[in-house]
């Protein structure tokens, strides 16, 4: 199948496959962390917060864009098999399905991905500086995800690249923007974000390590087989909730943040169900779901405990 094939009169679909609410929720979740902290020490920029929000769905919507004809090139989409497609692997399949033709695709990466780089523009030289770094290496991280030369995704480095960016990228950048540079110790609410969103990745890669091993897409769960990943996933949300409770020891946070807490019985049903069948827990289980609920609730339930404190 030609990804430049004329495609099926559905671009609004395709796009809205990219900008896929249930992954860019990510996003907003990691942004509640760093904004929570700055609102707590008496610090609130609404709108640039708002300008935040944009820059990274532009990106989201972009990355997601670009991966998806990096992917669909490799041939790692197209050998998904039917009884492996889930809601949240796969690939957005948007080249695979036509949704959209390759130029659509894209057009979709570049004003999306102008948006949000004119956007960060805008925070570094109205709003603080200092983000410049730390969204460059952003930059840098999510396009070196799927693209060349790094491609780190097939290279099985792209779990530290999620763990990066979701955790103590957006939350330092929030973060200062809202309260200024200065303060790193935010990082020990940023990280436990970062491995829960490799967790959800690490069971979105099971559906598909059999299309990816075919393609030479080489991640972790590729490199480990199904087995052997299934034993590690507990270790990534032990480590998750270790750095939390360490968090108020070690650092000026309020001991409120343990809410994050509340997430740890999705992270043991996603473990459990894992382990007991890694090699299709997927078509009889919803891991992938908890997952993404597991990230979602330690957000909202160390962020709002900040707020709270």
């Amino acid at each position: 199948m030609s990804a430049s094939a004329p495609a099926s009169g559905r671009p609004w679909s395709g796009l809205w496959h990219l900008a896929d609410p249930k992954i860019s929720i990510t996003s907003a979740a990691a942004m509640l962390v760093g904004v929570a902290v700055a609102v707590h020490e008496g610090h609130f920029a609404p709108g640039w917060l708002a300008v935040t929000a944009l820059a990274l769905f532009g990106m989201e919507v972009a990355k997601n864009a670009w991966g998806e004809v990096v992917d669909f090139d490799s041939g790692t989409d197209l050998a998904v098999a039917p009884e492996d497609r889930t809601d949240f692997s796969g690939g957005k399949r948007v080249l695979v399905d036509r949704l959209l033709t390759r130029g659509q695709t894209w057009a979709i990466a570049a004003v999306f991905g102008g948006v949000g780089v004119g956007l960060g523009a805008w925070i570094v030289f109205g709003r603080e500086p200092a983000v410049l770094w730390l969204g460059l290496v952003g930059l840098v991280l999510g396009w070196s995800y799927h693209g060349p030369p790094l491609r780190l995704c097939y290279r099985g480095l792209g779990e530290l690249d999620v763990v990066l960016c979701y955790g103590p990228l957006i939350v330092l950048s929030v973060y200062w923007i809202q309260a200024g540079p200065g303060r790193v110790d935010v990082l020990w609410l940023a990280v436990p974000l970062g491995l829960l969103i490799a967790a959800f990745l690490w069971v979105n890669e099971f559906p598909d390590h059999r299309a990816d091993a075919a393609a030479g897409k080489r991640n972790l769960v590729v490199r480990l087989g199904p087995h052997r990943a299934s034993r590690v996933l507990p270790w990534l949300h032990a480590a998750a909730y270790a750095v939390l409770v360490a968090a108020p020891f070690v650092a000026r946070l309020p001991s409120a943040a343990w809410f994050g807490l509340l997430a740890v019985p999705f992270s043991v049903y996603a473990c459990v169900q894992t382990w007991r069948a890694p090699f299709d827990f997927y078509r009889r289980r919803p891991v992938q779901p908890a997952s993404l609920l597991a990230f979602c609730v330690y957000a909202l339930g160390s962020g709002l405990g900040v707020l709270l404190a």
